[in-house]
């Protein structure tokens, strides 16, 4: 897959206890997008933050590791990622999805094998 100049960048924060169907629900989150053939999909686990109830999630050495916010970032072309995303939004409960227009500059990766 190549993409190269306009496309969609999907932000989806949830909590790192979130569930679905008995597994992470960021896990479940980046096998769907895979499973669709977006791309690709990283997962950043935040040191901090709050969201709507404003209850506090830090892994300060007091409160440690208590449900920690967790960032899925998926960028690919916006038909499709926008065709995927009512799926996404069915998973999160609680949580925060945004969008925003990028400008792909590079999307490479080495052929498997090829070193």
């Amino acid at each position: 897959m190549k993409i190269e100049g306009p496309a969609l960048l999907a932000r989806i924060y949830i909590g790192e206890s979130d569930q679905w169907h008995g597994q992470p629900l960021y896990h479940a989150i980046v096998q769907l997008l895979r499973d669709r053939g977006l791309a690709g999909a990283t997962v950043l686990r935040g040191i901090e933050g709050f969201g709507r109830s404003a209850r506090l999630h830090t892994t300060r050495i007091l409160r440690l590791s208590e449900d920690l916010p967790v960032l899925i970032e998926v960028v690919d072309q916006e038909d499709r990622l926008r065709a995927v995303l009512p799926d996404v939004d069915a998973m999160v409960g609680d949580g925060l999805i945004t969008l925003e227009r990028v400008d792909v500059l590079a999307y490479r990766s080495r052929e498997r094998g090829a070193e």
